[in-house]
């Protein structure tokens, strides 16, 4: 029997810190890493790119399907330039009207399973760590560790803001607040991640990896931590 490629999930809130978390245990243990958002975010661009409504089912799936996107890094774990058609949207895709276009576009069911594809393409050897909803349910359901991290909506606001202003973007944070529980109340609708839930709020970036690693070492004994400085 072929052993799969191990798969570690990690799911949770808009502003839970996932995106980064993701990236450092991928880095830690030398694994390749997905950011599912990405997929969305660079469909949204191509959508108003292509003058597509954000409520034209059919046709963001039929783009979805032929979405010419790739993903450059030197390594598994760093974060990839983007090119959409053969340009860098690397910084385009990370604007928040992206953010929110991609959230509601993700929110259609035809143009998740038009991407299903394209997101297990990311299962290679040695290992793959996800960051995105659905992605312990129906993208990789047989992952062996499952996380969904969870704060506050209030410090996942002060994070986010915090992150735009590395980019030189100042953003009002009772805006942030508006618009993160906007996402919340489209995020009611789905199916609750399985797995070990972890509370951010009062947690580092540092004590978080440090958790889910303890608990990928219960599954997998074996791991090394070669790629941890």
């Amino acid at each position: 029997m072929i052993q799969k490629v191990p798969v570690i999930t990690i799911d949770g809130a808009s502003g839970t810190g996932k995106g980064v978390v993701t990236r450092l245990i991928a880095k830690k243990l030398g694994w390749h890493f997905l950011d599912s958002g990405v997929l969305y975010r660079v469909l949204a661009l191509a959508s108003v790119k292509h003058g597509i409504s954000e409520k034209d089912e059919q046709a963001l799936c039929l783009l979805a399907q032929d979405l010419d996107v790739r993903f450059i890094s030197h390594e598994p774990w760093e974060i990839p330039r983007i090119l959409l058609e053969g340009q860098d949207v690397t910084q385009a895709i990370r604007t928040e009207k992206m953010g929110n276009l991609a959230s509601i576009v993700g929110e259609l069911s035809n143009v998740r399973q038009a991407l299903l594809d394209r997101q297990r393409a990311f299962r290679e050897p040695p290992g793959l760590v996800t960051d995105g909803r659905d992605m312990g349910t129906v993208i990789f359901p047989d992952a062996s560790v499952k996380i969904f991290l969870t704060a506050s909506i209030e410090e996942r606001a002060r994070r986010r803001r915090l992150q735009l202003k590395e980019q030189g973007i100042d953003v009002n944070l009772a805006a942030l607040v508006g618009e993160l529980s906007l996402r919340d109340q489209r995020d009611q609708q789905r199916t609750v991640a399985p797995g070990i839930r972890i509370d951010t709020d009062q947690m580092t970036i540092e004590e978080v990896v440090n958790q889910i690693l303890s608990e990928a070492h219960k599954v997998f004994p074996e791991l090394s931590l070669g790629n941890s400085t």
